[in-house]
């Protein structure tokens, strides 16, 4: 025992210094005097003293193109379904910006194969949108020229198949050098070196560079086909100094027993798998968000509260820039652009047209004459189409002009659809359709291509020549109104256009073919842009009346066939005006009937609805709209627009 306890107390009295020390550390853990001092940090000068730099990878180029530094951007995105009002959404802020002073783009980027619109269906992607430049666009440009008064051009327009198209054409030409061209890197840079040479471009009238870009993804958040574009932003994003792009996410709540988030918490979740953590969220819906539906959101979504916005329904459209000012979201991307960082021109310097829309008092004031325009006595159009079915979309600039003209009227804008084929003998609504038309107040026939319902529109011509109705034809609309005269008038019984007698069976082809124009392909094959239109009668004319006694304008035009000016005497000996024609006189871009002879009878190979405008209605439509509300004072009208002089919104673009 005793060597055992003996050999117990040695071990105990080796221990003891040790465990007395640990005690003592343990008792000044919290003494920083103890402890050892922080390394200082480098000084400023230190990477620059190294003198070692790192050789660039050949592939840096393609992983991070150089951009522009000075630009800020703002990617709209939408999630939960489509028609979500990304668009409006788009056009609204920018619309706020500009209204603040910024110099503002946008660029629309759409993820389907096609080079553009052009020969895309109406039914399937609503109406075909034609830029100055001839670019046959997705019809959110017009959404974006409209609210935000620019004048866009083709390279706005991004489609998959443009770069596709691009990237194709550089590996032929051997621009690749034999690497092997995939999705990323080579994709993913053709889309950011688009956008970059983009939103460089002014877009305003003047020769200054744009701000802000707005760029708006197409589809879905989660639909393969949009995922390299958003790659390509998320490796943009990182290609740019802090604070130059922010994502604005378009989301649904559904109103179910309450406001339900958990479309947009998956939305979101979809979005952050891309890599892409928005910075605001836009929530569509029925009613405002409640407070506890935007800290749901928020915390499901790891973004502030403040960051949550409403775009809840209201009476029309031009209330949204309204709803978004009173929610901050100009405030809100300061502070994440940094945007009081640039130079913001006054507004009040600009030398722009009297209805110009800027501020959010201007569109306030234009809500409001909406929305009394709505409680005003109804203008019905008989609206002549072969599209219909197809809804508003296939026709939005049209009804835009249209109810930019009402609006300017003060009335309400109702129009009646008609099917141009129910007009047409042997169908069993023929007799109503008619009726339907010379109740109405005015009679427009819109353009379109192809032979069905072409019958059914030159009656509906024959009927307002004939009942002295108002009647506007655009592009088709004024070739079947000529064709229809050369019928009943000049009793030339076969009159009719190339493209709907391929087997050549009439003699009197009062619409050609363009010769120019290629009879081997479709796509952007067509007389495309802005063009110059001249008014040789200006002094008189009814056109030129409207346009303020210009002696010529430049309008977009979009067609293949055009007037046979060998038939143009006998149609002026039978009463028939040709007002308006190209820079070369062999074209005739506008028809009218003396106000002797009809209140309002015009027909433009144009399209003048594309540079419709709120504030700033389109001449002929806003004409045709005015004759409709009342035809004995069309006078009047004409000579009140005469004084007012010409705007310069329709000579070469100019605000």
């Amino acid at each position: 025992m005793d060597g055992a306890g003996g050999r117990k107390r040695e071990l105990e009295e080796e221990e003891a210094p040790a465990s007395r020390s640990l005690k003592v550390l343990k008792s000044h853990v919290s003494d920083v005097s103890l402890w050892p001092a922080m390394s200082p940090p480098p000084p400023e000068e230190f990477d620059s003293g190294l003198n070692f730099e790192v050789p660039p990878s050949p592939m840096t180029a393609l992983y991070r193109p150089t951009v522009d530094q000075n630009t800020k951007y703002v990617v709209v995105s939408g999630g939960v379904c489509s028609s979500l009002g990304k668009g409006v959404t788009t056009s609204s802020i920018g619309a706020l910006l500009r209204g603040h002073g910024f110099r503002v783009t946008a660029i629309k980027m759409d993820p389907y194969l096609n080079i553009d619109a052009g020969l895309m269906s109406p039914y399937e992607h609503g109406e075909v949108f034609v830029l100055d430049d001839g670019g046959e666009t997705d019809l959110d440009l017009g959404n974006y020229e409209r609210m935000m008064f620019l004048s866009l051009g083709r390279d706005n327009n991004i489609t998959t198949g443009k770069i596709y198209d691009s990237i194709i054409r550089k590996e032929r030409r051997g621009d690749y050098l034999g690497k092997t061209v995939q999705v990323i890197p080579h994709v993913t840079g053709e889309i950011i070196e688009w956008i970059n040479r983009t939103a460089r471009d002014p877009v305003d009238g003047s020769t200054a560079k744009p701000q802000i870009c707005l760029i708006e993804l197409g589809g879905t958040v989660g639909d393969i086909e949009s995922m390299p574009f958003i790659e390509a932003l998320r490796q943009f994003k990182f290609s740019l100094p802090e604070h130059s792009l922010a994502w604005c996410h378009c989301s649904y709540v559904p109103e179910m027993s309450g406001q339900k988030t958990k479309p947009t918490q998956h939305s979101v979740k979809a979005l952050l798998a891309l890599g892409v953590q928005p910075d605001i969220i836009v929530c569509r819906s029925s009613e405002p968000l409640g407070e506890s539906t935007k800290k749901k959101i928020a915390n499901q979504c790891n973004i502030p509260m403040g960051r949550i916005l409403s775009a809840h329904d209201v009476n029309n459209l031009f209330h949204v820039p309204a709803v978004l000012q009173e929610q901050h979201i100009v405030g809100l991307l300061n502070g994440i652009l940094s945007l009081d960082e640039l130079d913001v021109r006054s507004t009040a310097t600009r030398a722009v047209p009297d209805n110009s829309i800027r501020t959010t008092h201007d569109w306030r004031r234009f809500a409001a004459q909406v929305d009394e325009a709505s409680k005003a006595p109804e203008v019905v159009i008989a609206f002549v189409g072969k599209y219909n079915q197809g809804g508003s979309d296939a026709y939005q600039s049209v009804i835009a002009a249209l109810h930019h003209s009402a609006v300017e009227m003060k009335r309400k804008l109702k129009i009646d659809w008609v099917d141009a084929t129910d007009l047409e003998a042997g169908s069993d609504k023929a007799e109503q359709a008619k009726q339907r038309l010379e109740a109405s107040h005015g009679i427009f026939v819109p353009g379109g291509f192809g032979d069905r319902g072409i019958e059914g529109k030159g009656i509906a011509a024959g009927i307002a020549r004939r009942s002295k109705i108002p009647y506007l034809g655009v592009c088709l609309g004024m070739q079947v109104a000529i064709i229809q005269f050369a019928k009943e008038v000049l009793e030339l019984k076969d009159a009719t256009s190339e493209e709907f007698d391929k087997n050549k069976q009439s003699k009197n082809h009062v619409i050609l073919f363009m010769p120019e124009i290629s009879k081997e392909t479709m796509g952007a094959n067509m007389r495309l842009g802005a063009r110059w239109v001249e008014f040789p009668d200006y002094k008189t004319s009814a056109i030129s009346s409207l346009y303020g006694g210009a002696d010529r304008v430049m309008e977009r035009h979009r067609h293949r066939y055009e007037f046979n000016i060998a038939y143009k005497e006998r149609f002026e000996q039978a009463g028939l005006l040709f007002t308006g024609q190209d820079e070369n006189k062999e074209r005739m871009d506008v028809i009218e009937l003396p106000r002797s002879e009809h209140p309002f009878y015009i027909g433009v190979q144009y399209h003048p609805e594309y540079k419709s405008r709120p504030g700033q209605p389109s001449p002929p439509f806003y004409g045709f709209v005015a004759a409709a509300c009342d035809p004995k004072n069309v006078g009047a009208v004409l000579e009140a627009r005469r004084k007012a002089g010409p705007n310069n919104h329709w000579t070469p673009f100019e605000l």
